[in-house]
């Protein structure tokens, strides 16, 4: 078997994208949501990505169940056992522990050759030439060594919303860009990123990762020993007809935590590709305003015609399906202005956290 066709990709999407209100919904969150008004939603844009790198039978979607149609219709073309349904959310630890088991079962004999790339469904890349370029790279890395590798992005700005992998030099290394991982570091305050970027040694953490399917079984065995062991004790169950009801079991009784503070802060062998290919993860409106074409005032707008009278710096956003709105404003600087068929937001820009405080309290409201 050729190594791409025993490469394997993992979407993960089941993340809700409260902070992208209200246009990104628990119905339909943002990773099925056209946001840049490009024709493609977010998740089909990292499917289209990795079809260039990996065979579409081997791309796998772990989502929640609810999410299973959304999936089907954003994703057509991907096999249906592919949607590997969680019954209820348990962060990135224990989906990627799924999709392991997944793909072993799958793999059968080769499995001990596989190799994987995980991402989230929700991000954007820009860049996307220079992104296969360095997936290639950490993908021939983890087929020669032990490394467990994540994709380290340029940064930009001492962005507190992001994590930080401080890197050293990797004596030997095939390319120059390979580097071992010396400290995570997950949104640290602004002086702190403001002395990261000075330095020189940290990247942003893209929360993309690449590793042999053997190396990351290791690692969880070495570092999350009593998940590996749930999954371990059904793995003749998974991509079977048993699948279903065994991850229900598992989920019920897995501990609740991302693989970055689960396996890759501990193992001792993760690398790091030193990277700029575009990156955003997407986190909020305001990250979003950076990637939007803008006007000669400095307005963002996607899906809107913009009337903008002494107006500047603001993020101007609809959901318009038929033909582009007309939005007017006037003597409105650095705002957030969304408008959806069942809501609109009208919130500064600097006060844009409170917009996950508010879905947080209509959640609330509706459950009482």
């Amino acid at each position: 078997m050729n190594a791409n066709q025993n490469t394997y990709a993992v979407i993960m999407a089941g993340g809700i994208g409260s902070r992208f209100w209200p246009m990104s919904k628990e119905s339909r969150p943002k990773q099925f949501i056209d946001i840049l008004d490009t024709g493609r939603s977010l998740i089909q844009m990292t499917f289209d990505r990795l079809s260039k790198l990996v065979p579409t039978k081997n791309i796998l979607v772990v989502t929640q169940e609810r999410y299973r149609g959304l999936v089907r219709e954003h994703l057509p073309h991907l096999p249906t056992e592919n949607t590997l349904c969680e019954p209820f959310m348990r962060n990135t630890a224990p989906c990627i522990a799924y999709a392991n088991h997944w793909i072993a079962n799958k793999a059968g004999d080769s499995a001990a050759e596989a190799a994987v790339i995980v991402a989230p469904s929700d991000h954007l890349i820009l860049k996307e030439d220079e992104f296969l370029e360095i997936a290639n790279i950490a993908l021939n890395h983890t087929r020669e060594t032990n490394c467990l590798v994540t994709l380290g992005v340029l940064p930009s700005r001492p962005d507190t919303g992001y994590g930080y992998i401080q890197f050293e030099d990797l004596p030997n290394a095939r390319d120059e860009r390979i580097r071992m991982v010396k400290t995570f570091t997950e949104k640290p305050q602004l002086e702190l990123a403001e002395q990261f970027l000075a330095s020189g040694e940290f990247y942003w953490n893209s929360g993309i990762f690449i590793w042999s399917l053997q190396n990351i079984t290791e690692a969880f065995e070495a570092h999350l020993p009593e998940m590996q062991a749930l999954f371990e004790e059904h793995k003749n169950d998974f991509a079977t007809e048993q699948e279903s009801a065994t991850i229900r079991e598992i989920y019920g009784d897995c501990e609740n935590i991302s693989i970055d503070y689960g396996v890759m802060e501990k193992a001792p062998n993760v690398a790091v590709v030193l990277s700029d290919f575009g990156w955003s993860d997407l986190g909020t409106w305001g990250s979003l305003y950076e990637k939007l074409p803008l006007d000669a005032d400095g307005n963002g707008i996607a899906g809107v015609t913009l009337e903008a009278i002494n107006s500047r710096g603001n993020i101007i956003v609809s959901d318009s399906v038929k033909a582009e709105k007309l939005i007017a404003i006037h003597g409105l600087d650095n705002f957030i202005v969304v408008d959806t068929k069942d809501a609109l937001l009208i919130c500064p820009k600097a006060q844009e956290q409170w917009i996950k405080q508010l879905v947080t309290k209509m959640k609330a409201g509706k459950q009482k």
